[in-house]
């Protein structure tokens, strides 16, 4: 730790300014750093300082199609977010907020890496060193690119540190496809030389790690040109997509990586993201937290309290998705929309008590396990997650949690594997088997696991994807949303199916069946919560009471039906909103930038 913060001072000495405008400065020896082994690696752990926090990944799906929250987001609300807006915060979470100081616009972290790449050419280090560390620095500079592409579209290149009066610092922005392509190019580089290394920590890059990048951003990139027609690149979809099969197929046939099965589909699952040591079998790249350290996140804390975060609540229409455990569509039954919570979560996909709170579920209060019902002091719907928060009551009221959050995992790069091939028309039963199967065996799935779907599920069309009249695209786009549900993807995803209608799914929790009743949703011969709309003479200890009958909350048949919360709210997703603006104090500074359309 020291030798670390050493190299983290001496290089904060050799850069100095945090924006584009602003150029490095030579205030310390460079043969210091970049004459030894020992200088580089300190100077590429910089480069980590970039990379999401534990609490970017976990609130990330703060807005998405599937959660309902306190408020309607700002980016969704017609007239509130705009270019001003856009130079302070983010709409989406994990993209770009808080990654070591270079939120939205920012660009000191390029700015660091540049500087790397231009000084690291010391004859006195191997050569095989030096590319070892050009590959870090190019694999990190990759993914800062291909976060600002999927923010703002066409952004500046730029891959040398920069002078002062550089003209290319006030330069137009440069168009998607040269800076994919160059990215791309930084993906290759990385793969072909970073050192191959077996990383028990899960916390360090490594060649599948950028292999596992590179599959993510060519899918990204792939479909997003496949389904936005309209920026003329569908001819060159294909290429993508083929790029991240590809990269998902050399990890996948590298034997270095498993699904964890570890206490069968009732608890696989869900150990992955409430374990303190990442799951090395299928985490392939986590944020360690060390409570002997002081270092910590506010999972508990976030998806428990009610005046912390958003209360974030997954919404009716995403819980139907998930199949019944003998691979049928749920919705396939004729009663699942007046089905009640008891009943809705009996005999389904076992992800579903692993994503959310269901009958059955208990924590550890004092030392004893004690029911857990959803808690309506912080769920608007009814299906309050769990997946990233323990068991353990008394961590909940602060930054106490201490469970390993996940950025890269062997499940991803199936899914991956899975989409591009499907896209490219290419996939086999075999590669089902060996993709979405196998997940769907994982969480318990008995039914539909060697072979490709041949029916549409007309609710999954019709509700999520009109423009989808392929089965097996259909279902694995069924499959990544309740997989990586919670894990950062969804704000995204929607974005390259283009698909941003879905922003303005209504906000519909569970069915009260009659209202002004006690109802125990755990089935533990208690109640548990009283939804009225007469308020009740006297009340129950132990029942919480919700008024359903103010504007914000209301059930949709006046005294029985789903809850619904804040419909007086509207959301509105147009087509400008497929990209942010471009900040207004940086079109101010240079305005050869040009604003995205619609947000000028």
């Amino acid at each position: 730790m020291k030798k670390y913060y050493i190299g983290l001072l001496l290089i904060s000495l050799m850069l100095t300014g945090c924006d584009l405008e602003e150029v490095p400065q030579h205030t310390a020896n460079k043969q210091a750093v970049f004459g030894s082994e020992n200088g580089l690696q300190l100077y590429a752990n910089s480069f980590y300082e970039w990379m999401p926090s534990a609490n970017n990944i976990h609130q990330a799906d703060a807005i998405s199609d599937y959660s309902a929250r306190r408020n309607a987001p700002d980016f969704l609300r017609e007239g509130v977010y705009s270019s001003r807006t856009s130079d302070n915060t983010s709409a989406s979470g994990y993209d770009m907020v808080a990654l070591g100081g270079d939120s939205n616009w920012g660009w000191g972290a390029l700015r660091n890496i540049n500087f790397f790449l231009a000084n690291n050419v010391n004859p006195n280090v191997p050569e095989a060193t030096r590319m070892h560390y050009n590959g870090l620095a190019r694999f990190f500079r990759a993914w800062f690119y291909f976060e600002k592409v999927k923010r703002y579209g066409n952004v500046p290149w730029i891959d040398k540190p920069l002078d002062v009066s550089d003209p290319q610092l006030y330069a137009e922005r440069d168009p998607r496809t040269l800076v994919m392509d160059n990215v791309l190019a930084d993906l290759n580089f990385a793969v072909e030389n970073i050192r191959t290394v077996d990383d028990a920590s899960r916390t360090l890059i490594t060649k599948n790690i950028a292999l596992a990048l590179k599959s993510r951003v060519a899918l990204f990139e792939g479909t997003f040109r496949k389904y936005h027609t309209d920026k003329g690149l569908a001819n060159t979809a294909n290429t993508w997509l083929t790029e991240s099969a590809n990269a998902a197929k050399a990890i996948m046939d590298s034997g270095k990586f498993r699904l964890h099965t570890t206490g069968g589909p009732d608890a696989a699952y869900r150990q992955l993201f409430t374990s303190d040591v990442p799951v090395a079998s299928e985490i392939m790249l986590a944020v360690v937290s060390s409570a002997s350290l002081g270092i910590r996140h506010a999972a508990n804390w976030y998806f428990t309290s009610s005046t912390t975060g958003t209360r974030f609540s997954f919404i009716r229409p995403f819980i139907h998705t998930y199949l019944n455990i003998d691979g049928t569509p749920f919705t396939s039954e004729a009663d699942y929309q007046t089905q009640t919570f008891q009943e809705e979560t009996k005999g389904r996909d076992k992800r579903l008590q692993q994503t959310i709170r269901t009958p059955g579920y208990t924590r550890v209060n004092g030392g004893t396990r004690v029911a857990a019902p959803p808690a309506f002091t912080y769920t608007y719907t009814g299906y309050q997650p769990i997946k990233w928060s323990v068991d353990d009551v008394t961590i909940d009221g602060g930054n106490n949690s201490t469970n390993a959050v996940s950025i890269f995992r062997y499940a991803e790069v199936l899914l991956n594997y899975a989409e591009a091939k499907a896209e490219l028309g290419t996939i086999t039963n075999d590669d089902w088997a060996k993709t979405i199967g196998a997940l769907r065996s994982r969480a318990g799935i008995t039914g539909g696991l060697t072979t490709l779907p041949t029916t549409i599920d007309p609710y999954l069309k019709s509700v999520y994807f009109p423009n989808i009249s392929n089965p097996v695209i259909l279902e694995i786009r069924r499959e990544r949303g309740i997989e990586l549900a919670l894990e950062g993807f969804r704000f995204y995803d929607l974005i390259r199916w283009k698909r941003g209608e879905l922003f303005e799914m209504e906000w519909r929790g569970i069915y009260v069946p009659e209202a002004n009743k006690l109802i125990d949703l755990d089935e533990d011969g208690k109640p548990d919560v009283f939804f009225f709309t007469t308020t009740p003479a006297s009340q129950v200890s132990g029942v919480t009471y919700i008024n359903v009958g103010v504007a914000a909350q209301k059930l949709t048949n006046g005294t029985s039906g789903e809850i619904t919360w804040l419909t007086n709210i509207p959301r509105k997703f147009d087509d400008k909103k497929y990209f942010y603006p471009i900040p207004e104090t940086h079109l101010l500074t240079n305005p050869k930038l040009g604003q995205n359309p619609g947000w000028q």
